[in-house]
């Protein structure tokens, strides 16, 4: 590539005082943001970066011979050999191309596929032709060290849960609305997905999990943009979903609209046995149907220079249903004693709204920022579960189950950072509040008419405040080494209150949450990383409220208002090699930990949560990603752990044992344009073990083929997933009282045929501000 970079020194007089170059960086003429200024003058660096116009300005220690560099996206585009005698003015034109000419020879420099930072793990997805062509939840799938399934959601090898966000954005939605969030984006607008597994201090230290973090590829170019994407998925039933942004921009404004809409329906069963003094052999045949519509509004104005306003406004509406035919057969001491036949249709309907609002700052000569954030978030889900039992001595119980559920939460926050030259500094103060209001009524019909259980009803009111305060300090010491370390405050207050019952909790807690991250990079191709954190596991709403939803006239689901939250100390050792391998080992120390139980006495059947084990885990990952003949990109990972399990106050049995997953990923490139691509993908888990449960063996094989066409505006998918019909969930739950069973099976085999157009100017991509809603996912 022709060097761009020409200087023009203008040579002040003698006794001049500053030193400076500033000017503007363009682009076919437009102002471009975001590029890195380097001037290096006897082995010292000074650098600056050009703002969202484009604009820049160097100050420099002292006058003489600089060698200065551009640097966009991490690729070096320019370097020249600058002369500064005092305040330069000079403007820089990027050539389109971002390409260097040797000879006769186009050499195209790229990100490594795969960086390490003291903190995260960074895969470049922009870099991964794999990765192309592909919805937000197929990309994330291909990630390091990310699991993503339609039912679970998305996991992170070695957590047992993990928030997503966008642009530092939190996503906190059910796991089925995560995974279809994720499918209205498209990977072309992704830069990079960050893989936080010891999340800093900045973040809200609840959850056992990590974060991952999916970056958008920011706007450089003014006018209109889009993309259209529909999608059609067969299953046992057809199911669809459609997606429409736009992207605008001008001089001072910043907009994106995207809209939602998915139908699904799949045919799933689920069958459950208990073996011991009291026994069961239960089966559902159901069928899950549902759809939905979401709208999401982004703005963004720049007020000045350094500041602007922003807001961003999702809205969600869907229905969410099943209809169940369960069979449930009762023993005692291995004797047939009854059987329930019970028809059951749940009937639900959800709306969400969320609403943030920031104001930026930056301020004082090495700019300094300053961001203050609102968030609102409501959620009103509406279900009725209408179900008719029938006993083997032919009673007959006619029931209907109405509940109305008022989650909101809101907070306030703000943070500043501090970019001085000892150590980049990070503090912030944040409040949040959480209200959740239920009632859930179980109505027997009597004489045509539906009378009301009180026993069986509940009213319940919650309300939790949590003040957190943190700061945080990160440093280079050398080309080699850096690192990162900060502390967390967070003080809460909680109570509890059963209308019906009148039973009443109110607890307060505060605690510290250090991190601590170091980093070595002994040379280009080597980077190694050590990092520690403290996490807390608050328990989500469900999880402690006392209502109780029946399933049959027997069994039911109910919370627990005494549930304490559970303590997460994790330590991790990584190393990254070339940008091609990485590898990591980890150690986690659970303590006071809760999960769902489930016990049968006669024919009663309860499912509940309880805080009844400390767990240590290890393990190790690795994860190989390269491309091969130029034609063939491969990523395959490898995962082992070692879980010991201690189990107190409940009957639930101590367990300890190992868990192993592999992941084989491949995209071949079928013509010399790369506009057609097989993909082959099989991920598999060998028998595992988990807490109090073992695993049986399960996997997926995916294959299909992507096409490009019409300059690459077009692009059609055909996938076929479970080609082997192996997604299945099977194992067994251990308990002093007994073993329990499961074979469940959600419809995994599935054709998926999707066609994405992408219009207007193609280098606008969707605005979306970096705003923090972290405590949303706990209203699930």
């Amino acid at each position: 590539m022709k060097k761009t970079l020409l200087a023009v020194i203008m040579l002040l007089p003698a006794f001049a005082l500053a030193q400076s170059v500033s000017g503007k960086i363009t682009q076919t003429g437009n102002g471009v943001a975001y590029v890195e200024v380097i001037a290096v003058k006897d082995q010292k660096k000074q650098t600056a970066i050009s703002d969202e116009k484009g604009n820049y300005t160097l100050k420099l220690s002292e006058n003489g011979n600089y060698s200065v560099k551009l640097i966009q996206d991490g690729i070096e585009i320019s370097t020249q050999d600058v002369v500064i005698n005092g305040e330069t003015k000079q403007d820089f034109s990027i050539d389109t191309r971002k390409e260097k000419q040797i000879e006769g020879v186009t050499l195209t420099a790229r990100k490594k596929l795969i960086e390490r930072k003291a903190d995260r793990l960074v895969f470049n997805v922009s870099n991964s032709v794999a990765s192309q062509g592909m919805d937000g939840a197929d990309a994330l799938a291909t990630t390091p060290l990310v699991k993503v399934n339609d039912n679970t959601g998305v996991s992170i090898v070695g957590k047992s849960g993990v928030a997503v966000m966008i642009n530092d954005r939190i996503l906190n939605l059910s796991d089925a609305e995560l995974v279809t969030y994720l499918k209205s984006l498209r990977s072309e607008n992704i830069e990079k997905i960050e893989v936080i597994t010891a999340p800093p201090a900045k973040y809200e230290a609840q959850g056992n999990s990590g974060l991952i973090n999916i970056v958008l590829k920011k706007n450089q170019n003014l006018g209109w943009s889009g993309s259209l994407t529909s999608s059609l998925q067969q299953q046992t039933y057809t199911g669809n979903s459609n997606s429409v942004t736009v992207n605008y921009q001008n001089e001072k404004l910043r907009t994106s609209l995207k809209l939602r809409q998915n139908k699904n329906e799949k045919h799933s069963y689920e069958n459950y046995w208990i073996e011991g003094a009291d026994g069961l052999k239960s089966n559902d045949n159901r069928r899950d149907f549902g759809d939905g519509l979401g709208a999401n509004l982004s703005l963004d104005y720049q007020l000045g220079k350094k500041s602007n306003v922003g807001f961003i406004y999702d809205f969600g509406f869907g229905h969410s249903n099943m209809d169940i035919t369960n069979t449930s057969n009762y023993f005692q001491n291995g004797n047939y004693t009854n059987t329930l036949l019970t028809y059951a249709e749940h009937r639900a309907t959800g709306r969400q709204h969320t609403a943030s609002a920031y104001y930026d700052l930056k301020f004082g000569k090495q700019d300094n920022k300053l961001s203050i954030t609102g968030n609102y978030f409501s959620n009103t889900p509406e279900t009725i579960i209408d179900f008719t039992t029938t006993e083997n001595s032919g009673d007959r119980f006619v029931v209907k189950s109405p509940s109305t559920v008022d989650y909101k939460i809101y907070s306030g926050q703000a943070d500043l950072t501090l970019p001085y030259q000892i150590a980049r500094t990070e503090a912030g103060i944040k409040f949040t509040n959480f209200d959740n209001n239920s009632s859930i009524f179980y109505q027997n019909l009597m004489n045509g008419q539906y009378i009301t259980d009180p026993l069986k009803s509940n009213e319940f009111e919650y309300n939790e405040k949590n003040y957190a305060a943190y700061i945080s300090f990160e440093k280079s010491f050398s080309e080699k080494w850096s690192a990162k370390a900060g502390l967390r405050y967070e003080y809460s207050v909680v109570s509890g209150n059963s209308l019906t019952s009148g039973q009443q909790t109110e607890t307060s807690y505060g605690k510290f949450f250090p991190t601590a991250y170091i980093s070595y990079k002994s040379n280009e191709n080597n980077t190694f990383s050590l990092n520690y954190s403290k996490r807390i596991n608050r328990p989500g709403f469900r999880a402690i409220n006392p209502y109780r939803w029946y399933t049959n006239i027997n069994s039911y689901f109910t919370g627990n208002p005494f549930l304490n939250p559970s303590i997460n100390h994790n330590f991790e050792l990584s190393y990254v090699y070339k940008g091609k391998l990485s590898a990591s080992a980890y150690f986690q120390r659970t303590l006071d930990a809760f999960g769902q139980l489930t016990t049968l006495k006669g024919e009663n059947k309860v499912s509940t949560f309880e805080n009844y084990y400390h767990q240590n885990s290890m393990g190790v990952s690795l994860n190989y990603s390269d491309t091969f003949f130029r034609k063939w990109e491969a990523n395959y990972s490898a995962n082992y752990s070692y879980m010991n399990t201690g189990v107190f106050i409940t009957d639930a049995l101590s367990r300890k044992g190992n868990s192993y997953d592999f992941d084989f990923q491949n995209n071949i490139s079928l013509n010399s344009g790369k506009t057609v691509q097989l993909v082959l993908n099989y991920w598999f888990r060998l028998p595992s073990n988990s807490g109090n449960s073992y695993m049986k063996f399960a996997g997926n094989l995916t294959s299909g083929v992507k096409m490009s066409l019409m300059e690459r505006s077009l692009q059609l998918n055909i996938f076929v997933s479970d080609i082997l019909r192996q997604g299945k969930s099977q194992g067994e739950i251990y308990y002093s009282t007994g073993t329990h069973s499961y074979n469940n099976y959600y419809d995994a085999r599935r054709l998926t045929v999707s066609a994405t157009y992408t219009f207007g100017n193609k280098k606008v991509n969707g605005m979306d501000r970096n705003v923090k809603f972290d405590e949303k996912n706990r209203a699930y």
